[in-house]
């Protein structure tokens, strides 16, 4: 697997709906956004970018986009070992919607969920690291899309000889949360309905460039 995202999603309910409409974006509701997260930068709106590209940026970089019912911004700035420490500014925008982040990175097999409910509280965070063989944070009860992995029902080796400090691959959890909680995936795992999922290269998203904040900080949690 060599897929890589950090986002967050603001849903007003079911993620995957508003995507299959393939709504337009609202560029002007975007661009505040994205000014009201990042007040200490300069936001210079760039090229347009798509999902299935552009769900990884750089740390000067934001894809964004407002649509009815849900709203996706992808930034380094998400990019948490620890979900549960996401910044309080993304949290504030939440303003009674659900949450959610996610963040893999397939160099070292590292997945990391993020949940809260429309009245701001944490309902689920897990950072998982295949490569550290290390759970890095696991806070919450396990969603429903998660409970068949924890379980062994997609085990991450084929021989029950071989060795895997999970009994999972992390990156075939990620895909799985992306297909239940937004209804697309970039690479697909065991369990995905294709006919059910949203093709993330028809969901285009607004880009915009940050010039340096006026106190620089390094944004990115884990790369």
């Amino acid at each position: 697997m060599g897929a890589k995202d950090w986002f967050i999603c603001y849903a007003d309910g079911d993620v995957s709906k508003s995507l299959a409409k393939q709504p337009e974006i609202d560029r002007a509701a975007t661009e505040e956004l994205v000014r009201r997260l990042f007040p200490n930068h300069s936001v210079v709106p760039e090229e347009d970018g798509i999902l299935a590209e552009d769900a990884n940026p750089e740390d000067d970089m934001v894809y964004a986009a407002v649509w009815p019912g849900a709203t996706i911004v992808c930034t380094a700035a998400v990019a948490l070992d620890r979900p549960s420490q996401l910044d309080t500014r993304f949290l504030a925008e939440a303003q009674g919607r659900t949450l959610y982040l996610h963040a893999m990175h397939s160099v070292v097999d590292w997945f990391a969920l993020g949940v809260w409910s429309p009245d701001g509280q944490l309902r689920r965070a897990l950072s998982i690291s295949g490569g550290d063989e290390e759970i890095i944070e696991n806070v919450g009860e396990p969603l429903t899309f998660e409970q068949p992995f924890w379980a062994g029902e997609f085990s991450a080796v084929e021989d029950d000889d071989e060795d895997y400090p999970f009994p999972f691959h992390p990156l075939e959890l990620a895909e799985a949360g992306l297909d239940n909680l937004f209804g697309f995936v970039f690479e697909g795992y065991t369990g995905m309905s294709d006919d059910d999922s949203v093709d993330p290269f028809d969901v285009p998203l607004a880009g915009f460039r940050l010039v340096p904040p006026k106190q620089g900080r390094r944004l990115f949690g884990r790369r």
